[in-house]
């Protein structure tokens, strides 16, 4: 999970070369949606009521359909690895949205501190004259705001459909769930993805990401995040929050020569410490909170 979801943020931008974003989200989770759900069923999983199903196509939609596609969008406008930086940021909202949430763990001055360190390193990413700014797809100040502020919403909207996903109390085999999720996001996109004027110019090259995309974002990477999320701690989980950007900056300076100088070094360490700071400190303060409960 944590090196083949690093490696989409290249597979976006190289298939954007050729696609459009809404043709590439059809594409992707109408193929990975449906393999999914073809395949547990022939291996018998459980499949969810159509209530469920419901539920669980809506939260996909939150969770991959405005998600990742802002993720697609913003790509358009600035280099990936600059992008999976600001994507590290999604523990900031999922703690916020939790906090936020009936019985949901409350933020404590720790975390937020954690949250300013955070922002302190996408600060100095943002201000003009980084060489990740001058870079990429033309990014300037105006892209490159434009690019942050909508992957934000995007990690938002995860937030909140994985914060209601989690409190879905379904009998629905996790792959399903999954299954269900890209294929209600496959759907959604497949109708202004017909309605586009503009013929796709397909090539090997594009085609390729697509298919990359599909079966190693979608399938491998999506089906491996469930099944970890039910078997693993989450202090494991979180490992991929580091990973990921790692991968995906090394990628992207590989392949596209996407600058990544001192300063955004420095960026990146900062933010790294305030997204460890606030899982530190959250799971801290959930630990304390679980330990009063008196035991009868």
């Amino acid at each position: 999970m944590c090196f083949f979801w690093g490696t989409t943020y290249l597979g976006i931008r190289v298939a954007l070369e050729t696609v459009s974003p809404i043709r590439l989200m059809a594409l992707r989770y109408l193929f990975s949606g449906g393999v999914l759900l073809l395949g547990a069923r022939a291996a018998g999983a459980r499949f969810p009521t159509s209530r469920e199903a419901g539920k669980t196509a809506l939260y996909g939609l939150l969770t991959i359909g405005v998600s990742t596609g802002a993720l697609s969008f913003s790509e358009l406008w600035i280099p990936s690895g600059l992008a999976s930086l600001f994507a590290s940021l999604q523990p900031f909202w999922l703690v916020s949205v939790e906090a936020l949430t009936p019985g949901g763990e409350r933020l404590h001055w720790p975390s937020i501190g954690g949250m300013f360190v955070g922002l302190a390193g996408v600060v100095l990413l943002l201000l003009p004259g980084g060489s990740a700014a001058a870079t990429g797809q033309g990014a300037g100040a105006h892209t490159l705001l434009g690019g942050f502020l909508l992957l934000q919403f995007g990690a938002l909207c995860w937030a909140i459909g994985s914060v209601w996903q989690r409190k879905l109390r379904g009998r629905a085999h996790p792959f399903v769930s999954g299954g269900v999720q890209q294929l209600a996001t496959g759907i959604v996109y497949a109708i202004p993805a017909l309605l586009e004027p503009t013929p796709t110019d397909w090539t090997t090259r594009g085609s390729l990401a697509v298919l990359y995309l599909a079966v190693f974002g979608g399938l491998v990477g999506y089906s491996a995040f469930i099944y970890s999320m039910h078997h693993l701690p989450v202090a494991l989980m979180s490992i991929y929050t580091y990973v990921n950007p790692l991968v995906a900056v090394a990628l992207g300076s590989w392949f596209y020569q996407e600058a990544f100088g001192w300063r955004e070094i420095m960026a990146m360490l900062i933010i790294f410490a305030g997204v460890t700071i606030v899982k530190w400190t959250t799971a801290r303060g959930l630990r304390a909170a679980q330990d009063s409960v008196p035991v009868e």
